[in-house]
């Protein structure tokens, strides 16, 4: 069965709404319970299928995953075996990518089908693989299954990623926290949930500076310990919720948003002229009619979040003129604006990594798809703005990124049902 969106735009949406912990920060911190055979606590855990997939992942190798609140779970892997995975749970989820660097580090010998996730172009793990190789992991692949057999790794390797790649960084710093020596890693990401795993890895035992940076560098520790660890809130969510306040008639507050992880998103909102104001750990949005166009390309951290550019498409259909957007990440992140031109949007896709929209487009309701996570949320945000019913078809894409994201709107006044299909 499968589950769709109906949604009525030109609604008022107004009130507060708090911001769920990060999907992109709960995945890492899961998948570094495994360094140690103590029990970690997690906290703030946001309800979203990649994430209990992660977790039911755990349970498939015998990890004993403890409720203890809502959002609050207690995590045992002493007795994981990896020959017991659920493979079919890899391939619905990216984040399980994320198993490789803890389990060479607990089991040297092991093997993982390639990880699933969004459509939104090739994602290589290659990254990955080159590092574990230069940490003295043996890797080949069957076009099935990735094999690994760590039997002759170690510490103390220097290694300069081909990328900034998130996933690569933070499965290569939990790798290197359980080994003796110093570690450095050249060219890592720095995104604020590799900056959280790497406190939660300091809290376990490690030694890691320069997290915040682009080069990190790991004093390891062979005998982590379990810990208390709480997810950082999802500045990605905040972001979405942003420009639903600015696309929508009413002042929208957005509470346990850590506003320093959106800096260049909110400094390219201010160029845009969205009407808003900071607050103490929120951000009070009001509906923005006379924008102007501009350019956003996506960039590392601390630059535009890769993941807030389709979010701001549909912003940018309402400012007056023609705004580039640029992508040079992923090749088919633009491929969901052929949705967003059904609905009346004048965008025009100028190479797989580039497209300009033009502006002011109205747009009107029609039945669309969601491609991916965010694609999905950017097709959300322009049903709000449009005049009719729009159908957003495929929302278990959404529900992999966005904790009940159709109540949390419903509740500020939108005219959203999710229907069952």
């Amino acid at each position: 069965m499968t589950e769709k969106f109906v949604i009525v735009g030109k609604k008022k949406i107004e009130g507060e709404v708090f911001v769920s912990g990060s999907k992109n920060n709960a995945g890492p911190v899961i998948a570094a319970t495994l360094l140690s055979k103590e029990p970690s606590v997690i906290e703030n855990l946001p309800l979203v299928e990649d994430v209990l997939k992660m977790l039911k992942l755990l349970q498939s190798m015998g990890a004993d995953v403890e409720w203890l609140g809502e959002k609050k779970v207690r995590i045992n892997t002493e007795k994981v075996d990896p020959e017991k995975m659920d493979y079919s749970l890899v391939g619905q989820a990216r984040v399980s990518v994320l198993l490789m660097g803890p389990l060479i580090y607990r089991f040297k010998k092991f093997k993982i089908p390639s990880p699933g996730g969004d459509k939104i172009g090739l994602r290589p793990i290659s990254t990955h693989l080159e590092g574990f190789k230069k940490m003295g992991v043996e890797v080949y692949s069957n076009g099935a299954f990735y094999h690994f057999d760590g039997e002759k790794i170690k510490g103390g390797a220097e290694i300069v990623l081909s990328e900034f790649s998130v996933t690569a960084t933070e499965n290569l710093i939990m790798l290197a926290a359980g080994l003796e020596g110093k570690t450095v890693i050249k060219m890592a990401a720095a995104e604020p949930h590799v900056q959280d795993l790497g406190k939660m890895l300091n809290d376990m035992g490690a030694k890691i500076s320069g997290i915040e940076a682009h080069t990190i560098e790991i004093e390891g520790n062979t005998k982590l310990k379990g810990v208390n660890h709480e997810i950082i809130p999802d500045y990605l969510e905040a972001g979405t919720l942003f420009v639903v306040g600015a696309v929508t008639p009413g002042i929208l507050e957005i509470k346990n948003v850590t506003l320093n992880h959106l800096d260049s998103f909110l400094e390219k909102m201010e160029e845009i002229g969205v009407n808003f104001e900071r607050g103490n750990n929120f951000l009070k949005v009001n509906f923005s009619e006379n924008l102007k166009p501009t350019k956003i390309q996506a960039l590392p951290y601390p630059g535009f979040p890769t993941d807030l550019l389709p979010i701001a498409i549909p912003l940018l259909t309402q400012a007056q003129g023609k705004s580039l957007i640029h992508d040079p990440l992923y090749e088919n992140r633009l491929n969901f604006i052929h949705e967003l031109r059904k609905m009346g949007a004048d965008i025009e896709i100028v190479d797989p990594h580039r497209a300009f929209v033009f502006g002011k487009s109205p747009l009107s309701g029609i039945k669309i798809s969601s491609l991916d996570i965010r694609a999905g949320a950017s097709l959300i945000i322009a049903s709000l703005m449009a005049e009719g019913e729009s159908i957003i078809e495929d929302i278990l894409q959404i529900d992999r990124g966005y904790e009940k994201i159709d109540e949390k709107l419903r509740n500020l006044g939108a005219d959203i049902k999710r229907i069952k299909v």
